[in-house]
């Protein structure tokens, strides 16, 4: 199977294309091989590109390290589209992912590089769309109760579930056992991604994130977006916000026609062939 690695911001992707490779059907049990940092290729994901059911450049399929199917992702989305250029699935620089439930539109801004600017629709933020058992139109700054600890926790869906938490200092914070706490809540019934961030001013946000399935990543783009909603919500910045990551930063805008777009570098790490 041929193959490239790539990373978006150290949120790192085996990228195959799906319409030249012949691949076995069980794309879960894949993606715990190749994800396997010792003994297969080494990345967070999985990420396939294969023929639309709709008017679409590829259908865009994305697994876990675990195995489980994610709904979306913004840094492989970003990394799809140079992937889907590099490979000749279109030549344009324009392109239509199809999704889960849904659809994203990266563009290419500049190939050399490897910049990308991504539609990634509008935000959802009624409980049932997170999903999440909570009450009323919008969770903002709602309590959830967390082992001994209650946390002001404001949900976003990007078309995958986002729990977003402000904290005073994200190098301190203790991500990795709240994270996993969180994520499994009862109060989410498919599970959620948790974001935990430190406003530094109104233009600028601070980001750790424990992503669904995953634990710790470096970046998520996904992630990045819903931080930005949740943190324009609580009115804490207005529309527009570099979030800063371990290894760079996201330009993301929550637009006049309420669609998110998400800016931000994709990089290609290696190509080669894995033996299915």
């Amino acid at each position: 199977m041929r193959f490239a690695k790539m990373h978006g911001l150290g949120n790192d992707f085996v990228m195959v294309n799906g319409f030249k490779e012949k691949l076995p059907d069980d794309l879960n049990r894949l993606a715990i091989a190749v994800c396997d940092r010792h003994l297969g290729i080494g990345a967070d994901g999985l990420i396939v590109l294969c023929p639309a059911d709709q008017d679409a450049t590829a259908r865009f399929l994305i697994y876990n390290d675990d195995g489980s199917q994610a709904e979306s992702c913004g840094n492989g989305l970003r990394c799809a589209a140079l992937f889907a250029k590099q490979e000749g699935i279109t030549t344009d620089n324009d392109f239509i992912f199809e999704l889960v439930n849904g659809i994203a539109k990266p563009s290419i801004v500049d190939e050399q590089k490897g910049i990308v600017r991504v539609d990634m629709d509008k935000p959802r933020l009624a409980p049932e769309q997170i999903p999440a058992h909570f009450s009323g139109t919008q969770v903002v700054s709602q309590p959830l109760l967390v082992g001994d600890q209650t946390y002001a926790v404001t949900l976003v869906s990007m078309g995958n579930p986002h729990c977003v938490i402000f904290v005073d200092d994200t190098d301190s914070f203790p991500v990795r056992e709240i994270g996993p706490l969180v994520e499994t809540h009862p109060a989410f019934p498919q599970k959620t991604n948790v974001e935990f961030i430190k406003v530094l001013d109104q233009e600028r946000l601070q980001m750790r994130v424990w992503e669904r399935a995953c634990g710790e990543t470096l970046a998520c783009g996904t992630g990045a977006c819903a931080a930005m909603v949740a943190a324009s919500l609580n009115g804490y910045i207005g529309r527009h916000a570099e979030v800063i990551l371990r290894h760079g930063s996201l330009d993301v805008e929550w637009a006049a026609d309420e669609h998110i777009y998400m800016t931000g570098p994709a990089t290609l790490v290696a190509e080669g062939d894995y033996k299915l």
